[in-house]
């Protein structure tokens, strides 16, 4: 090729190149438009929020630079204290019988037997009912008035007199940790059966050989290859059952006196039935920063496991 020809078809080639990587970006902009309007701008908002002084008072007036007021005025409020311990229990009460009941059943739908895709198709629906629906139900079957739980365990002997289930401080919160549990358990499944499907036979089959029975094949073979799937699985689990607002807000709405009182409900009362915008806004960074935090130790525990 000729200095001239050359010199001619760069231009042409520059500009091509220029024009896919608009291209590209266009693609990607409807992403970024998004993130931006509604994630990370609801987020710095109410980060800005919460250093001001902002109550129904002087909502659209000028809003004075508060510093940290509304986050030590909400760690000295002991109803904080209360949200925050009943969101841990329930956040890890949860966890451990989702996570238990949900390998069990997953060990379990992982053999072959006649059925097996009816049954798991029925196990699913709890998982795909809306949660309004299912907190509905179980406010219903929980009712001290005309609820089935009470007849049923009437009937058996088990309680002598009819319990107000959701109205009581020792089982408002045991109650919706059953319901949350009850939803979770099918996810759970669905998830870790996926990873014991997509372990190889051939490990098992060598350690059937070898002598080892179902207990050393758990323990040696299944465990460790699903450590992976289990660790962004708890992950997972740990953010959406510690923001859960629908399930409790619908059963007992954080009652009776804060006994099933969460963060989520807490921010919400803060903000939107009290009216102090900005401590409703410090909670929800409190609750940011302690979901931030354990994104990043599973980041740094996920790395680790690649590196191994």
């Amino acid at each position: 090729m000729s200095d001239q020809s050359y010199s001619a078809a760069a231009p042409r080639t520059s500009k091509r190149l220029r024009s896919t990587a608009w291209t590209r970006y266009l693609f990607v902009l409807p992403v970024i438009l998004f993130l931006l309007v509604f994630i990370i701008f609801p987020i710095v908002y109410n980060l800005i929020l919460s250093f001001q002084n902002v109550t129904v008072y002087n909502f659209k007036g000028h809003h004075a630079f508060a510093g940290l007021a509304s986050y030590i005025k909400t760690f000295k409020d002991p109803v904080f204290y209360t949200a925050l311990g009943n969101s841990v229990l329930f956040t890890v009460l949860s966890l451990v019988f989702q996570f238990s009941i949900g390998f069990a059943l997953a060990l379990f739908f992982n053999r072959s037997f006649p059925g097996r895709g009816l049954m798991r198709s029925l196990m699913l629906l709890a998982w795909m009912l809306p949660v309004v629906i299912t907190a509905s139900v179980f406010q219903w079957m929980l009712n001290g008035d005309y609820g089935v739980v009470n007849y049923i365990l009437q009937s058996l002997g088990i309680i002598h007199e009819p319990h107000s289930w959701l109205s009581e401080n020792g089982t408002a919160l045991l109650s919706t940790i059953v319901a949350n549990i009850w939803v979770g358990i099918p996810f759970n499944m669905i998830i870790l059966l996926s990873g014991l499907q997509g372990l190889p036979e051939q490990l098992y089959e060598a350690a059937k050989l070898d002598g080892a029975g179902k207990m050393l094949q758990f323990r040696h073979i299944t465990l460790p290859l699903m450590r992976p799937t289990i660790l962004i699985l708890l992950m997972l689990g740990i953010i959406n059952t510690f923001k859960v607002f629908d399930m409790i807000f619908i059963m007992t709405a954080g009652g009776p006196v804060n006994s099933s009182n969460v963060l989520p409900i807490y921010a919400y009362q803060m903000s939107f039935t009290k009216f102090q915008f900005s401590q409703g806004a410090s909670v929800s960074m409190i609750m940011f920063a302690i979901l931030t935090v354990l994104a990043v130790i599973y980041l740094r525990m996920s790395s680790k496991e690649e590196a191994a």
